[in-house]
């Protein structure tokens, strides 16, 4: 059953793609809490059709604007959960959940910079997955979709490609601010990310659909300039702390060395 088309929407802090058939639909990315009554009602007013024809909802990867709506969506459809094939949950433990807290923050932090009123966000740390994916895999009932394993963010990130017309949704690999791409925050693996650049450019895709952006085709010279800016370094909430903390740290000591050479002036 052919494609009928892709259709973008506005969520709360993040784009919104809808595959939509004929028959069928399906989403390629779980979104926000707040997404759901959004995504359900366009369903239902614009397209006029059962909520029930959404069988597929993917989570590229477990920050809230990717999987905060899934297991609603779930609950109001009966639709799968489709996620990358990992063992243990990304926020798993202590840490992982202190880790959750801090993405439900930050999620926040740029609705507000967005100036979205404020919204409940908060999702399960746990993703009750129906269906997990491989690279090269595709999408169960949608099989023009082939699953990419495309990590560096997170080490679960996936981008979907459909194969016949080439478009790619790269979730939060590629993000475009206004007039200039940036690479996203956090980056727990900076050589595997540089790799899933590689690789999204070496597929040549006709499209790119950004979840912080929009649809664009992007030529090969801006993957080159994408990959040579890539953080060589991990971005992550600890690396910033400790940068933040050696940056006081020296700023001290110097503030120090320059009051004791002033004091050494002074005296002599």
């Amino acid at each position: 059953m052919s494609l009928c088309d892709i259709v973008r929407l506005d969520g709360y802090i993040q784009s919104t793609y809808l595959a939509v058939y004929p028959s069928k639909i399906m989403l390629l990315d779980g979104g926000c809490r707040p997404d759901v009554e959004m995504v359900l009602d366009y369903i239902k007013t614009t397209l006029q059709r059962p909520v029930t024809d959404l069988k597929v909802v993917v989570v590229t990867h477990m920050h809230p604007d990717h999987a905060g709506g899934a297991h609603k969506f779930k609950e109001a459809t009966g639709c799968l959960i489709v996620s990358a094939d990992k063992k243990r949950q990304w926020y798993s433990g202590i840490g992982g959940r202190t880790m959750h807290l801090i993405d439900m923050g930050l999620a926040h932090y740029v609705a507000r910079r967005q100036g979205r009123s404020f919204r409940c966000l908060y999702y399960s740390a746990n993703l009750a997955t129906d269906v997990t994916l491989k690279d090269g895999d595709c999408v169960p009932e949608f099989n023009e979709w082939q699953v990419l394993e495309t990590p560096g963010h997170t080490d679960r990130d996936i981008s979907l490609f459909h194969v016949p017309s080439r478009r790619v949704y790269t979730a939060d690999l590629i993000i475009k601010l206004r007039h200039k791409f940036v690479a996203p925050f956090p980056i727990y693996d900076p050589k595997v990310y540089i790799q899933s650049l590689q690789r999204i450019k070496e597929l040549n895709p006709s499209v790119v659909m950004m979840a912080h952006g929009r649809e664009l085709a992007i030529d090969e010279s801006t993957f080159d300039k994408l990959i040579a800016l890539a953080p060589k370094h991990p971005r992550t909430i600890k690396d910033t702390i400790k940068h933040k903390l050696r940056w006081r740290q020296n700023t001290g000591l110097n503030m120090f060395k320059r009051k004791r050479r002033n004091n050494m002036f002074n005296e002599k």
